[in-house]
């Protein structure tokens, strides 16, 4: 299985170690070119010099996983990366999108056939490790043909993740989720 991986910041880097420690196939894109050196010598990834190019070298079902930080930069790059996809590839938002985006931006998508998911990603730093908690809001579909991608990164194929519901329901849970960590943070302090 391939993917591509599009922002490989803290989380999106160590989800990549992690993918490829899984047996996962990963074409990763970052504006900066050292970090992309870096995981191709470190995880054995492989390089893409643009989106367009990370979108080459996949094979349908295309999957690009983003993980960029939420608003603006999310939404621009979803609708630079529409025009280049086709019927049943899939983008995943991995960051901290608000659901209200995560809807729209799903039946948007829809309209021209292709999937999407809302990932709800916990687990910071310590998630190569420990692995990712995932909250995916997405059509049966999606999720089912996502399986293999969501165990590879959850602590173990049978626990860590969970298809909540349709999508929007992704970002809903890990907005609660953040909401009681927060709060717990809080009252610990």
């Amino acid at each position: 299985m391939r993917m591509a991986m599009i922002g490989l910041g803290k989380m999106g880097g160590n989800m990549v170690r992690r993918l490829r420690r899984g047996g996962i196939e990963v074409v990763g894109y970052d504006r900066a070119n050292e970090v992309v050196s870096l995981l191709a010598k470190e995880a054995g990834m492989l390089t893409a010099s643009s989106v367009e190019d990370a979108v080459a070298k996949l094979s349908t079902p295309r999957i690009l996983w983003l993980m960029l930080p939420s608003g603006e930069p999310t939404e621009q790059q979803i609708r630079a990366l529409a025009p280049l996809l086709g019927k049943g590839d899939i983008i995943v938002d991995g960051g901290n999108s608000n659901y209200h985006d995560s809807q729209r931006r799903g039946a948007w998508l829809a309209e021209q056939g292709i999937g999407f998911m809302d990932s709800g990603t916990s687990g910071g730093v310590w998630g190569l490790d420990n692995g990712y908690c995932l909250m995916v809001g997405a059509s049966t579909d999606v999720a089912g043909i996502m399986t293999p991608i969501l165990q590879a990164l959850a602590p173990a194929a049978d626990r860590g993740w969970a298809h909540v519901g349709p999508v929007g329901s992704g970002h809903f849970s890990k907005m609660v989720h953040n909401g009681i960590e927060y709060g717990m943070m809080q009252s610990l302090a």
